[in-house]
């Protein structure tokens, strides 16, 4: 079973930093992509931050320059993604999913691709 276990996540004070890490696991292939969206109470879910397997990091206008989306030795060697987030804000609170496309096959010659969700992780801001 594929599945991305998040962590990272809890309560922090405006101007504080927090990392996220998210983990894909299972019969996975290819990893294509994997980034972060989060939802706010009331609020429709919403891009933060992805990155491709060319290491191309993708951010939402709110978070450019103040969060970071990382992977080391590429996404295919290890399937995880962090997510460093600074100078946090009280409208950063949010739960945080982690998002993958995955090519869900034991072998690259057969495709099966399939978008995966995280759990989530809870991230308040608050003073």
């Amino acid at each position: 079973q594929v599945q991305l276990v998040e962590s990272g996540g809890g309560l922090v004070q405006p101007g504080g930093s927090l990392r996220l890490s998210c983990v894909a696991s299972g019969r996975i292939s290819d990893v294509y992509a994997m980034g972060w969206y989060r939802q706010g109470a009331g609020q429709q879910r919403e891009l933060v931050a992805s990155i491709n397997r060319n290491s191309i990091p993708l951010y939402a206008d709110f978070a450019q320059g103040r969060f970071a989306i990382s992977e080391i030795s590429g996404l295919n060697a290890r399937k995880t993604v962090h997510l460093e987030m600074n100078s946090l804000k009280p409208e950063d609170t949010a739960v945080y999913y982690c998002n993958a496309d995955l090519n869900v096959t034991a072998s690259s010659s057969e495709l099966r691709i399939r978008t995966t969700w995280g759990q989530g992780t809870q991230v308040i801001v608050s003073s």
